[in-house]
Order: C-alpha cells, then structure tokens, then sequence
C-alpha cells in the first residue's frame, strides 16, 4: 500500500468508530503504518472494550497494511506516553499524531453537573494536550540527536468551538481551546520539525446522529453524494499528515462533505483609542457604535449573517 503518507508513522486517538475509524484506514490505504487508539466506550465516555480498535487493526492489515491496537486512556500523563511507546516500539519511530478522541455530556448550562464539564474537558482537552506533549518530548529529543523531524500533529475542533452551538458549553469550550492550542502549540514546535494544524469536521456519527444530521442523511437520495460521511474528512487529515504539507501550520481547517475551507480566527475589529483611561459612563456612546460596526459573528455553518 503506497500513497502520499508511504511509510509515515501515524497514531490516531478514538480510531474505533466514527471519524476516526475513517482516518486510521484512509492513512493505511496512504500507505502509514498505524497505531488505532481507543477504548472502546460510549458516547458519553462510560465503559469500554477492546472490540473497535482490534476490528480496525484486521481491516488494515487484510489490505495489506500494518497496524496495531492501543486501548490507553490518552487524556493521562502515563497513558498519552504508553501510546508514543507503542508506535516507536512497534514501528520505529513516530511521524503523525491525531487527536481525535471524544465524548459528549451535551446540557443546557443552568443544568449542566460538574461531572459533566469536568468529563467533557479532560477526554477533549486533556486528551489532546497528553499526546501532543508526549509526542513532543520525543520529537525534541530526535531533533536535539541530530535527526531530521518532519512530524505533524493534527487536532480536532469543532464548529460547536469555533461558532458556537446551544447545549454544548462543555464540548464547545473544550473544542475552541484544542483550536487555541493549535495555534499556540504550532509556534512552538516549529523549532523541531513539526507542524501543528486542527479540522473543525462535521459529519454523521454516533456523536452527530441526534443533532439533526441523522434525518439529514435519512432524507437524501439513494444515488446522491453522501455529504455526511465521516469518510469526506479524512482525506484533508491525511494530507496534512504527509510530508507535502510541512509549509501549514497553525491554521485551522473546516471541512464537511466536498468542501474545505480556512477559518479565520479572531482579529481585532473596529476600536476607539482615547489616549487616556476611560471613565464608565463614556462608555454608552462608543460600545454600541463598535458592535453596530463590526461585522456579526458567524453561525454554526461558518458564515456571517447579512447586516440588516
């Protein structure tokens, strides 16, 4: 199996199901040898099984590709450093890392628990900051050897993070942090070979099914472009896994059925400079001219809305 990522090392975190699942086989058919992390849980986080990340590894490698299983919590110090373990013992090395894993503990905030934050951030956030730091640590080492590093690590936001989406403070104040991280963590890494870039995907899953995109892919017609298949996404991870995208870094990508597009982060936008402090009750005749001024923020499809 040969393609674009011959030979590249890859870890891809929650490759049991879903988009993950999607990532792992595409890099496979790219020709990467890949480590399939997951553990085997529900949508919500609880329990666990060796099943998916096992079916993903035979699928690989009766196409012919190399693959092997990791079932490590990622979201811990231990776990995130067994998994860079796993591929450099199994593999060699290690040249991809995509943070993928997820849950959802979706909760309108008056009724959100603790529990429900705190599990959310640690699987997202965490879970993306672990493998990230570990994979560094092994990168830098490499490159401080002497070693040519040309690594990448791949996130995953989401529109709920970029946009916004009611319900979902949780998912969506973890998935806006992983894009902050990017653009931070890709700042810092470059001095050792590696690129840092996010997606903002969206596409049918168990995490999707009951947020509108199951009757979505229920009402198209049988012949149609499937534009929900966690499948349309992998191809953009793959690339920026290969060694053709080492000039992108720090960007975040969003990517849903046949369309890519560049998010724009946030930019300063119009201001008023007093040259002195500010007292409070100046304030009512400048803040609202601003925010008339400024253009609106997007909505969950990326777009602005027109000005009335």
């Amino acid at each position: 199996m040969a393609g674009v990522c011959d030979g590249r090392i890859v870890i891809v975190t929650g490759s049991g199901r879903g988009i993950g699942r999607a990532h792992a086989l595409a890099f496979a058919r790219e020709g990467a040898k890949v480590v399939v992390n997951d553990l085997g849980a529900e949508v919500d986080g609880t329990g666990g099984s060796t099943g998916p990340a096992g079916e993903v590894v035979e699928e690989i490698r009766a196409a012919g590709g190399e693959a092997v299983a990791n079932g490590d919590d990622i979201s811990t110090t231990d776990g995130a450093a067994n998994l860079v373990k796993t591929a450099v013992d199994a593999f060699g090395g290690l040249d991809v890392v995509v943070n993928n894993a997820g849950i959802l503990r979706d909760r309108m905030l008056v009724n959100m628990s603790d529990e429900e934050w705190d599990a959310v951030i640690k699987v997202h956030l965490r879970g993306t900051f672990a493998p990230s730091r570990a994979a560094a640590q092994y990168w830098r080492e490499q490159s401080k050897a002497g070693k040519e590093v040309d690594a990448r690590i791949i996130n995953t936001a989401s529109p709920s993070g970029l946009y916004g989406n009611v319900g979902q403070a949780n998912y969506g104040a973890a998935k806006a942090g992983i894009a902050s991280f990017s653009i931070i963590a890709a700042l810092e890494l470059g001095r050792y070979g590696v690129t840092v870039n996010a997606i903002a995907p969206v596409a049918l899953t168990r995490m999707t099914e009951n947020l509108g995109m199951g009757a979505r892919a229920a009402d198209r017609p049988a012949d149609a472009f499937d534009d929900t298949a966690p499948e349309n996404i992998s191809p953009l991870v793959v690339w920026l896994g290969s060694a053709e995208s080492r000039g992108i870094t720090g960007r975040v990508f969003n990517v849903a059925g046949g369309r890519i597009s560049v998010a724009e982060g946030w930019a300063a936008g119009p201001g008023a400079d007093k040259g002195d402090r500010w007292e409070p009750a100046e304030l009512g005749s400048v803040i609202p001219d601003l925010v008339a001024e400024a253009a609106p923020n997007a909505g969950m499809g990326g777009q602005r809305p027109a000005r009335a």
